[in-house]
């Protein structure tokens, strides 16, 4: 123990392993270790400040989107600018219909729209279908153009019993527009000042030169359709008569293919190859029925005709229908000629037995609901008496050689064809 009085230190004591000295290629490499150490350091800093500032980018983001459509409503003013065509579909509600309209542009805000339309009844009544409307409106000016009938585009209405083709009375020279016009008038549209609609042509060329499968034509037609070749009749009937809907931005492919796929989901849902395979025919063949039965008959005697029909395949005896070979014929009259009816063509059915090979037209649903549903009786003949639309039906021939001499006396039939 050292002499304090002495004066004399104490000599320090080293604690631990001995230390050893660090060459310089050693601190030179711990010195790396150190800087690269604090330069991840640095940037895992910022990395974080930048995922920071991230989140608080969306958080104003989304804020912004909440605060504008649940927070206080905000509503375009003035007369708006550019037109749109937005789409309501099947089943939409005005909700739907509001989110469909803000997502074009067209309004603001979904609640505002929602409080203007409330209590409208034209609201609650608009039809599915394409609508022309201004972007950046207020929701009280959307109402009112989503209601102007002015602003549907694209309706078509097919009536019962026209072909896809048009045709010409060869007495009056009427022409009669067929569902190919129909569908060409129907897709005009006129959008900030440009005009385009389809051609008739377009229409026609695409039923003859689109893969049935493109054209959305259904199993049960596919056999009749395939063996038609090119001709464009071979989609004849399948766009049913009814309102439809057409898209005016949409190809002509397009367009025949959408009218095919609702038409057949009309007659699908009507039970036409149940009803179909029940009376031992296909679907395809029952439309056939029912396009004659539209072209034969007035309304009363649909399902009249609807059993003649059935009882001449059933003999089996040629239909000799007036309208069958009327069919292909550019300029048409009730009474036909006997050239006319002399002509071999898959329809005519003086020079073929059977039915035609497609339908004649686009028939109605109660022409079609008689083709299903004929109305018993032995008839084999019947024959329109006056201008009145008077038709009577017999089992008996000569009765109805003395039917048609009525006819002939009415001047419903021209004795000299």
């Amino acid at each position: 123990m050292p002499d304090r009085r002495a004066g004399t230190r104490a000599t320090p004591q080293a604690v631990g392993p001995p230390r050893r000295r660090m060459s310089r290629t050693q601190r030179a490499r711990e010195q790396r270790r150190r800087r690269q150490h604090d330069r991840h350091r640095r940037v895992a800093r910022g990395l974080g400040m930048t995922l920071i500032a991230l989140v608080a980018i969306a958080g104003v983001f989304l804020g912004s989107k909440f605060w504008h459509s649940k927070g206080p409503v905000v509503d375009f003013t003035g007369d708006g600018g550019q037109q749109v065509l937005i789409e309501v579909h099947e089943g939409d509600f005005t909700t739907a219909v509001a989110e469909t309209m803000l997502e074009a542009g067209v309004i603001a805000n979904v609640k505002k729209f929602l409080s203007a339309a409330q209590g409208n009844p034209a609201i609650a009544a608009i039809q599915p279908g394409f609508y022309r409307l201004r972007t950046e409106i207020p929701a009280a000016t959307a109402v009112q153009q989503l209601t102007d009938p002015q602003s549907r585009v694209g309706k078509l209405v097919i009536p019962e019993g026209r072909q896809l083709d048009d045709t010409t009375d060869m007495k009056t020279d009427r022409v009669t527009p067929g569902v190919f016009t129909l569908i060409a008038e129907a897709s005009c549209l006129e959008l900030n000042g440009d005009r385009t609609c389809l051609d008739a042509q377009d229409l026609r060329r695409a039923a003859e030169t689109e893969p049935p499968e493109a054209l959305s034509v259904p199993d049960w037609a596919l056999g009749p359709v395939i063996q038609l070749g090119s001709d464009h009749r071979r989609i004849e009937g399948l766009i049913t008569a009814g309102t439809w809907n057409v898209d005016p931005t949409a190809s002509a492919p397009t367009v025949l293919s959408s009218l095919i796929s609702q038409s057949t989901a009309q007659l699908d849902k009507s039970g036409l190859p149940d009803t179909a395979a029940q009376q031992g025919m296909t679907p395809y063949e029952m439309l056939v029925v029912a396009s004659l039965v539209q072209r034969e008959a007035l309304p009363h005697d649909f399902a009249k005709v609807a059993r003649v029909i059935d009882n001449r395949l059933g003999q089996p005896q040629r239909l000799e229908f007036d309208s069958t070979v009327n069919y292909p014929l550019d300029r048409q009259e009730v009474a036909t000629t006997d050239a006319d009816r002399a002509k071999v063509t898959p329809w005519n059915t003086y020079a073929s037995d059977g039915l035609p090979a497609t339908p004649i037209c686009s028939p109605g649903m109660d022409a079609l609901r008689a083709a299903e549903h004929p109305e018993p009786g032995d008839w084999l003949y019947f024959v329109t008496i006056d201008k009145d639309g008077t038709t009577l039906f017999t089992h008996n021939y000569q009765q109805h050689l003395t039917n048609i001499e009525m006819a002939l006396d009415n001047g419903v039939l021209d004795s000299s064809r």
